[in-house]
């Protein structure tokens, strides 16, 4: 039986420190024969500012290292671009503000095995820097994915991209998968997963593959989160009106739960930062997924991918 290939894909924009230790942590993977793996990564930035430091990881990694160059912003744009070059039968996501313990690919790859599932999932575990105090339950939180716990197997849902692996054979589209319409505001992942769940496609858990997250400084407040927050709730909404026909009752039931999670949170937050309760920012972000999901077109949509630099 032949062993399967497994690219790497990590996609980065002005992230160099972040890169690095993402990148390094995939060098020191056990349990899988490092001649079956390679790395490929995907800079998004309008010059190649990480290719200098990828040819420097290349010369320290046991496997292949690719470097692509898009300049066209757009997290769906980056990914394309990698899956575009990459050559594996699997393809692992992982994040440039991530860090993979050793036995993470193994433990995505032996559950990909035990279910036939046609991707797997694990955990992240947000890690915020020992400065950070005001909110840091919360944002540690925020930047995890607790998931479905410790109990492996197959699920009925889905998660992001970042801890992840993909069996190229199940994609609508093997070398661009991920659907441009998402370049701006995100939730590429959850249109693709989406539509292979749609189709049949097998997803599973995987609570051993978990990996570290390190979000950016400038990501950990409050203001961030918050709008994130808003941005992830439009996703459900988003998902319905993206199908073909819109699913318009899905639509107005999103829109209706929005509209009593809002409402409902929002109250009760106000409630909280008046006596300073420590779930203030957990009852917050509540409140903003509901808004979120009342508020998804146009004008309120929020770009947080594939922005250019400030000229």
């Amino acid at each position: 039986m032949t062993t399967p290939r497994v690219s790497l894909i990590i996609p980065t924009q002005r992230r160099l420190d972040g890169l690095a230790t993402a990148a390094r942590s995939t060098f020191l993977q056990t349990g899988v024969d490092p001649a079956t793996l390679e790395l490929v990564v995907v800079d998004n930035d309008q010059v190649p500012s990480a290719e200098a430091l990828t040819r420097t990881l290349a010369a320290e990694a046991p496997f292949p290292v690719v470097y692509v160059h898009e300049a066209r912003p757009g997290v769906a744009n980056a990914r394309n671009a990698a899956m575009a070059k990459a050559r594996g039968d699997f393809i692992a996501f992982l994040d440039d503000d991530e860090e993979a313990p050793a036995g993470w690919l193994a433990a995505l790859l032996a559950v990909q095995a035990r279910y036939d599932a046609d991707v797997v999932f694990g955990p992240v575990r947000g890690r915020a820097p020992a400065g950070v105090v005001k909110h840091r339950a919360y944002l540690e939180w925020f930047f995890s994915r607790v998931g479905d716990g410790p109990a492996e197997g197959l699920i009925d849902h889905y998660y992001g991209c970042g801890d992840s692996l993909l069996r190229r054979a199940s994609l609508p589209d093997a070398k661009a998968p991920f659907s441009a319409i998402r370049n701006h505001i995100g939730g590429e992942d959850d249109l693709l997963f989406g539509g292979m769940q749609a189709a049949g496609a097998r997803f599973a858990w995987a609570p051993a593959a978990w990996v570290w997250e390190d979000p950016v400084p400038n990501r950990l407040t409050l203001d961030y989160t918050i709008a994130r927050a808003f941005a992830y709730g439009q996703g459900p909404t988003s998902h319905c009106a993206a199908q073909t026909p819109p699913d318009r009752v899905g639509m107005a039931r999103w829109m209706v739960i929005g509209v009593l999670q809002a409402g409902v949170f929002g109250l009760l937050a106000g409630l909280q930062g008046l006596v300073s309760s420590p779930r203030f920012a957990f009852t917050l972000d509540r409140a903003a997924r509901g808004l979120g999901k009342t508020l998804w077109w146009g004008p309120f949509k929020i770009h947080f991918y594939g922005l250019r630099a400030p000229t």
